[in-house]
């Protein structure tokens, strides 16, 4: 890797007191390498965390996904909070520096929950009989877990943003640079996730669960330590402030004006930005009701009684995206419910290849992942470069048509995985085992079909988010996608708690919840799973898809005012 350029000192990004040039490579260095050793711990973790609280723990089905999701979407809203702090307060080196500390603390103290037997209940022998975990034992267990949902919240919004801090994006070279960071960044992280979801997880399941957990928190420490060491080479930017700061000054301006009537004000506009038609109530936040609300160079006095209109308008341009936001929750409970449903699965069915291999049933998380993969080098390599050839034009498949995609997928995930079920707990049930004799490797369908629904649907939701806020909201941008996993978790745990609850009724067999899933009716959940997002593909292709047309079409007039406005000036 070369050596960053020395570029001007006038980086608009530092503070007037810097006397640093931006740390590229020389910094980057550190980022990769601790980013490198941060996910492979924390995915050590992640991916086999529902066979650890299943086999170490003895939690039953519903208790399991609780836990599961619960902490998966703790995990992903505190990276809201996190973004606060950070473009407020902290900034991103210390933003991160903590969470790393945090998510320490919480892998030790989950350590110790593996080194320590007395910190969990007694190992269930045969599935007969099991003895739940105590209050106390589940507090140490939490206690860990909420370390670790914080510790993530702060190094989540931070570490790619950190990486693109020490490139000066104001010079060809710097914009040069940093492309080839995002490369060498996510060429890292799929190391990282790869190591983890193999070398680790088989270690965990088949050699040592001590030794599989020390390993993660070795490794999240060597992280830390690298990432201090780099501490001279960074450019550390100043807190800046956050959007979502100026988005709930909108809100609450229009909501003191809510009874103004704007038919003869004028407007705080200092950007001569273009207003939209939509959710005309808003403007009332950018309504002068007295000059008085102006200082002397015309600026508000109060930014939470008077915004301006490219601030009504970024939250409008928001608020028109949620449709398609809700669209894609749907399909990320699908993938949420074989994360942690489909994994039960997995432990009990047959795992012993006919060479005697036992494939840890944390494996089966691979299988997404070599789905996307294959999927998108597919598309890449062969739909668009042989259709260039062809036409002499890429033809790419539409937002609209990729969400669709995306939504068929989930849907047939579903009903794979509840014709799947049902032959792995028959089979189980005729040979009287708590594993069924049918093979782990029958799973791969399911978990195939989650991976195309992440592919397709969550991609391109990704994509839509990105490209249709301006630059000054990409972070926005991110943080809903966090929001909108964070829900899909939510949710999906009080799916699962209410089939639990509806379906035991009367001494009738739960469709989930105990220890044995040989004993529920897992494959009717699946198939209400199926109905719901048959109900999300109607709503989506009804409703929603109209939603991406018209910010497709604001955020394009939008550009064209903007760059007649700067033809103008």
């Amino acid at each position: 890797m070369a050596e960053g350029s020395n570029s001007s000192f006038d980086d608009p990004r530092l503070s007037p007191s810097s006397k640093k040039q931006p740390g590229g490579w020389r910094a980057v260095k550190y980022i990769l390498a601790n980013e490198t050793f941060e996910k492979l711990a924390s995915m050590s973790l992640i991916a086999n965390m529902t066979v650890y609280l299943k086999t170490k723990y003895n939690m039953e089905g519903v208790l399991l996904v609780n836990v599961i999701n619960i902490w998966s979407g703790t995990s992903s809203f505190m990276s809201i909070g996190g973004a606060l702090i950070s473009d407020m307060f902290l900034g991103r080196y210390l933003m991160l520096l903590y969470g790393s500390i945090s998510s320490l603390l919480g892998m030790m103290i989950l350590t110790l929950t593996v080194i320590v037997p007395k910190l969990r209940p007694p190992t269930c022998i045969g599935q007969i009989n099991c003895i739940d975990p105590s209050l106390w034992q589940l507090s140490i267990l939490y206690a860990g877990l909420t370390l670790m949902a914080i510790g993530a919240g702060g190094i989540r919004p931070c570490n790619i943003a950190f990486g693109a801090d020490q490139f000066n994006t104001t010079t060809k070279e710097g914009r040069s640079q940093l492309e080839s960071f995002f490369n060498w960044w996510y060429f890292s992280f799929t190391f990282a996730l790869v190591i983890a979801l193999t070398a680790v997880v088989y270690i965990q399941t088949n050699i040592s669960w001590v030794i599989g957990f020390a390993i993660p928190t070795a490794c999240l420490l060597v992280s830390i330590v690298i990432f201090v060491i780099g501490h001279h080479s960074y450019i550390i930017v100043k807190p800046q402030g956050s959007v979502f700061v100026d988005l709930v000054k909108v809100i609450t301006a229009a909501t003191r004006k809510h009874r103004l009537d704007c038919s003869r004000c004028s407007f705080y506009d200092p950007d001569f930005h273009p207003r939209t038609k939509q959710l005309r109530c808003l403007e009332k936040a950018a309504a002068i009701a007295d000059q008085n609300e102006l200082d002397e160079d015309g600026k508000p006095k109060n930014g939470w009684r008077l915004c301006s209109i490219q601030q009504v308008e970024n939250l409008k341009l928001l608020l028109g995206m949620m449709p398609v936001c809700l669209a894609g929750i749907g399909c990320f409970m699908t993938m949420d419910q074989q994360t942690t449903i489909g994994i039960l699965q997995a432990i009990q069915s047959n795992n012993v290849l006919r060479s005697g291999f036992k494939i840890p049933p944390g494996w089966m998380g691979l299988s997404p992942m070599i789905a996307l993969s294959i999927w998108i080098s597919t598309y890449e390599i062969l739909w668009v470069l042989q259709t260039k050839k062809l036409t002499g034009k890429a033809k790419r498949l539409t937002m609209t048509q990729r969400i669709n995609i995306g939504l068929i997928s989930a849907m047939a995930c579903s009903i794979v995985a509840s014709f799947i079920e049902k032959k792995r707990r028959t089979a189980a049930l005729k040979h009287g085992s708590f594993k069924s004799p049918m093979s782990i490797l029958m799973l791969l369908p399911q978990f195939a079909l989650s991976g195309l629904v992440e592919a397709f649907a969550a991609v391109a939701i990704m994509e839509y988010l990105t490209t249709q806020l301006p630059e000054s909201m990409r972070t926005v941008a991110g943080a809903i996608f966090f929001i909108s996993l964070s829900m899909a978790s939510y949710l999906n745990s009080m799916l699962v708690n209410i089939v639990h609850k509806t379906t035991k009724k009367g001494g009738k067999t739960s469709w989930l919840g105990g220890h044995n899933l040989n004993n529920d009716k897992l494959e009717n959940f699946y198939y209400l799973a199926a109905s719901i997002e048959a109900f999300n593909f109607l709503y989506f292709n009804l409703y929603a898809r109209r939603f991406i047309a018209t910010s497709c079409t604001i955020n394009k007039e939008s550009k064209e005012d903007q760059h007649n406005n700067e033809d103008q000036i």
